[in-house]
């Protein structure tokens, strides 16, 4: 069962392949916004992965996102989750992800639990017929 203060924790070090020049979202050698965000949202997901029912699981919808410091190649990133909110099937995450000198970015994530099935379905059912 999915409850309020939920927490999860991710952590990674900055390799080249996340940089912002390698993801196309800048020309630098640092951590890439894209990136933060894949992280933000694995760390959230993960959180209450195992609390779903089974054939069930979470897709994310919304995130409100800064990147407020740059971490180089080599430097250690944590994040951290927190759900702050459940809404019937909707989920509300407050994430933080520091390196080792200090946070680095913030996101307020929200996420709907799905039925892994029916979801793919629908998905799928956009594609025209062959």
């Amino acid at each position: 069962m999915v409850k309020v203060g939920m927490t999860g924790r991710q952590e990674l070090t900055v390799t080249e392949e996340l940089t912002a020049k390698a993801m196309g979202s800048g020309e630098l050698l640092v951590f890439a916004t894209p990136a933060m965000l894949a992280l933000m949202e694995k760390t959230a997901y993960l959180s209450v992965a195992d609390a779903l029912d089974e054939g069930s699981g979470s897709v994310g919808t919304m995130v409100q996102l800064t990147h407020s410091a740059a971490s180089p190649v080599g430097m250690h990133v944590v994040c951290e989750s927190k759900l702050t909110a459940v809404d019937g099937r909707k989920l509300i995450f407050s994430i933080e992800a520091r390196d080792d000198c200090g946070v680095i970015g913030q996101a307020t994530h929200e996420r709907f639990i799905v039925f892994h099935d029916k979801f793919q379905a629908k998905t799928d059912a956009k594609l025209p017929e062959k």
